[in-house]
């Protein structure tokens, strides 16, 4: 049984790198882990043709995709890996970024903290933060768009309702996106 499920698992994985990472049977279980490592390898940030009629300096989430996109105009955008919420914590709409952050401190909010009781209360800024190098704060509401500590998580519907990026990522797109930048968020 071991092999058949490795085999599964490898042809799963190889599907992933073909194509958009779509919702499926590896996104939370045993082999969640093991298919995030194929995820993270398969999302590499990159310059994309774009067909949506959004204003340039829009950022556009897919969360069936799992890809966040920053119009660039004349039919081009910058497409990033992302991990978003899990089952019961995704969400779409319109948001505008209201705050930018370097090294965000953490406080969980009161929901969270709700399910998590072990949560600290609060976290300085810092390598070990949840919210990585990196937030921008979406509106009057809970969610961000923010780094990530865990870049095995991207691809993956893992989040409380925040979209994550790589560290790396969340730092390219922060510095080209100003406050008051228009966020869409589709299934």
């Amino acid at each position: 049984m071991t092999t058949r499920i490795a085999v599964l698992a490898l042809g799963a994985g190889l599907a992933l790198f073909a194509g958009p990472a779509e919702a499926g049977p590896f996104d939370s279980g045993p082999l969640a882990d093991f298919m995030n490592i194929f995820r993270t390898q398969a999302i590499p940030r990159e310059t994309v043709a774009y067909a949506g009629k959004e204003k340039p300096g829009t950022i556009v989430v897919s969360t069936r995709q799992r890809r966040l996109y920053y119009v660039l105009g004349e039919g081009a955008a910058i497409r990033y890996g992302v991990g978003v919420g899990r089952q019961g914590f995704s969400w779409s709409g319109v948001k505008t970024v209201t705050m930018k952050k370097e090294w965000p401190a953490w406080r969980p909010p009161a929901q969270m903290l709700a399910r998590r009781p072990d949560l600290p209360r609060y976290m300085a800024g810092g390598q070990d933060n949840p919210l990585g190098a990196r937030a921008l704060y979406l509106g009057s509401s809970l969610y961000r768009i923010h780094g990530s500590n865990e870049p095995e998580t991207m691809g993956a519907a893992v989040s409380s309702g925040c979209i994550r990026m790589t560290n790396k990522d969340v730092v390219d797109l922060y510095d080209r996106v100003r406050v008051g930048t228009k966020v869409i968020v589709r299934d």
